[in-house]
């Protein structure tokens, strides 16, 4: 009977653990995607993205990316998107 409580118990273990893995998996993709939209989209409207604010924005958080994303659509410069001197090449 323990050992099948055992294996019962490493069972949900593992997949639980692959369920975590799926979420930070779809987590990370989710991120990714948003990056790479913000950067196209950045790209479109202001041409060339200075590496600073690429950095920036590889490093950023997916909330910052939202809001920056947001500031994008409407700003008419850089500066208005990041709030920085990084833009400038």
């Amino acid at each position: 009977m323990l050992e099948t409580n055992i294996d019962r118990w490493k069972a949900q273990a593992i997949a639980e653990g692959v369920l975590l893995g799926e979420q930070r998996g779809e987590q990370r993709g989710e991120q990714a995607a948003k990056r790479s939209l913000l950067l196209r989209t950045v790209s479109r409207r202001f041409k060339q993205i200075p590496d600073a604010i690429r950095q920036r924005i590889e490093q950023a958080p997916v909330e910052q990316i939202d809001d920056w994303f947001d500031r994008a659509v409407d700003a008419p410069s850089l500066e208005e998107v990041f709030g920085t001197d990084d833009v400038r090449h």
